[in-house]
């Protein structure tokens, strides 16, 4: 925690060096606090936005795989039992063919073995391949000869083909071979007699670790299964958790009857045995009874999705973080200067000792004042107040009194005219100004007079002890703009008229009216 402390202590003045330049340098549009807040928080949503939308992307990615590595191992898995199956079928015609030979029975046993089998060939985990009779006794065997005593006229595959001609190439469901003991399914093809009759059943085993041999080739992930199925919902293998019984049975599962339903295509679906979510691609095996399907989970799918969504989310969220911190930094630096801009600007229109406007603020709303009146043909008086005899204050007192007295006739003044668009301005040392608009010469005599009265009043004391009266002598100028002439004649008329009352004795209001000079006594 400390060493973040001081992270954050080194880094906070070094952004606020780079963000008082940028402050000051952007547009004026851009000024504003609120703008950079609103940047701040349209920054973040709109990364936030692209974010969300290339992870999405990302993960359809991650589908889009994970559906072309299952096709391709269907592909591979498919040709490979197609092959195998194709072969073995192969070999059960051609002992078919054989069998219609004319003179075969006349040659002697160990010949007519030879010939019947002839196109037989080492499949991959081929059993054995037997001639049955219409009785189910074995009358020929590839493997040896004699040949081996067994009867099969019970078994369902011979039941199928006695039952119906036309059955072709029958897979049977798992069993258990007579002969060896080992799990199997059994290939067969009807033998018809010559008169079309039945004539038994020529067979070939296929040992069920031959798939488990080719499954265990392919690498699905910790939770993926490849599921053989037959067309009536006999699952002959599961990889790589082997069946739980010979032959299970899950014709009433709602994904095997979508297997058998729609023979191939993909979709997302649990898995009832263990609950798991997975992605199903399945199709059946070229023209065979033989459903295949690969399942590869789901979270596996979007294990490597989540790692790097984990990463990219994390930075985004961070770039947000700063982003939405810079912003709000300019926007606080942005109202920082506003507030000192505006502070500046009051200051240098306010004079600071009194609080009144200063000759500036005076002179530029002299301005706009004259031209109002100017344009509606209205009428403006201005009042030159000067402070009698302020010297003797500062000499006697000192200049904090003398500071006080200017204070009290400040607020005295702004007693005086309190109209909304009075201006009451220190314009000088110990000298004032008070510009009023919209005024008969009447109206504006009797502001002067209640100047007079409020500073006649005032009371200043100095170490307990009342420094004495206060005066003022005032000089008042009336002007109608519309008829011509300027905010400095104005200004000139009302200095002449002050001097007057001064030399008359101070303490008294001098105005003029038009170029018509006359004296009012306080």
């Amino acid at each position: 925690m400390p060493q973040i402390a001081g992270m954050t202590t080194r880094i906070a003045p070094a952004i606020a060096r780079v963000v008082k330049p940028v402050a000051a340098s952007v547009a004026p549009g851009f000024r504003s606090a609120r703008v950079w807040i609103g940047l701040g928080i349209l920054a973040p949503l709109g990364m936030l936005g692209v974010c969300v939308v290339m992870l999405m992307e990302l993960r359809q990615d991650a589908w889009d795989k994970a559906e072309q590595t299952s096709r391709n191992l269907l592909q591979v898995i498919e040709r490979d039992i197609d092959r195998n199956i194709e072969i073995i079928d192969l070999a059960l015609l051609g002992i078919v063919d054989n069998l219609k030979l004319p003179g075969l029975s006349e040659i002697a046993p160990q010949f007519r073995q030879r010939i019947l089998f002839d196109r037989a060939v080492n499949a991959k985990d081929l059993g054995v391949m037997l001639v049955l009779d219409e009785n189910g006794d074995v009358a020929f065997d590839a493997a040896s000869w004699p040949v081996r005593r067994l009867n099969s006229a019970e078994r369902p595959y011979f039941q199928a083909h006695k039952a119906n001609p036309h059955l072709g190439l029958q897979i049977s469901r798992p069993l258990i071979s007579q002969l060896s003991g080992t799990p199997i399914v059994v290939l067969s093809r009807r033998i018809d007699k010559a008169d079309g009759s039945f004539g038994g059943v020529v067979l070939g085993s296929l040992s069920l670790h031959y798939f488990n041999r080719l499954f265990d080739r392919i690498k699905l992930g910790r939770a993926g299964t490849i599921n053989l199925f037959l067309h009536d919902g006999t699952r002959l293998v599961r990889h790589p958790e082997p069946n739980s019984v010979l032959a299970p049975n899950f014709a009433d599962s709602p994904n095997v009857q979508r297997f058998l339903r729609e023979i191939r295509g993909s979709f997302v679906g649990i898995t009832p045995s263990d609950g798991l979510e997975r992605l199903y691609t399945f199709t059946q095996v070229a023209d065979l009874p033989l459903i295949l399907n690969v399942a590869l989970h789901t979270q596996e799918i979007e294990g490597e999705w989540r790692a790097k969504a984990l990463v990219i989310g994390a930075l985004v969220l961070v770039l947000c973080g700063l982003t939405v911190g810079l912003s709000l930094l300019v926007g606080w630096e942005l109202r920082r200067r506003a507030a000192a801009e505006a502070e500046l600007a009051c200051l240098s229109r306010t004079d600071a000792l009194t609080a009144l406007h200063n000759r500036r603020s005076f002179e530029e709303s002299s301005e706009r004042i004259w031209d109002e009146a100017r344009r509606r043909g209205g009428a403006v008086a201005l009042l030159a107040i000067d402070a009698d005899h302020f010297k003797r204050y500062n000499d006697r007192y000192g200049h904090a009194v003398g500071d006080r007295v200017l204070q009290a006739l400040a607020r005295a003044l702004e007693r005086s005219a309190r109209r909304p668009n009075d201006l009451v301005a220190r314009v000088g040392g110990e000298e004032f100004s008070i510009l009023l608009a919209d005024i008969e010469p009447e109206g504006a005599a009797w502001i002067a007079d209640r100047v007079h009265a409020a500073v006649g009043e005032l009371v200043v004391w100095a170490d307990g002890v009342d420094v004495g009266p206060v005066t003022v002598s005032i000089g008042l100028a009336f002007s109608l703009p519309w008829k011509g002439g300027t905010p400095e004649d104005l200004f000139g008329l009302a200095d002449a008229a002050l001097y007057e009352a001064k030399a008359n004795g101070r303490n008294r209001t001098c105005y003029t009216v038009m170029g018509i000079k006359s004296r009012h006594a306080a």
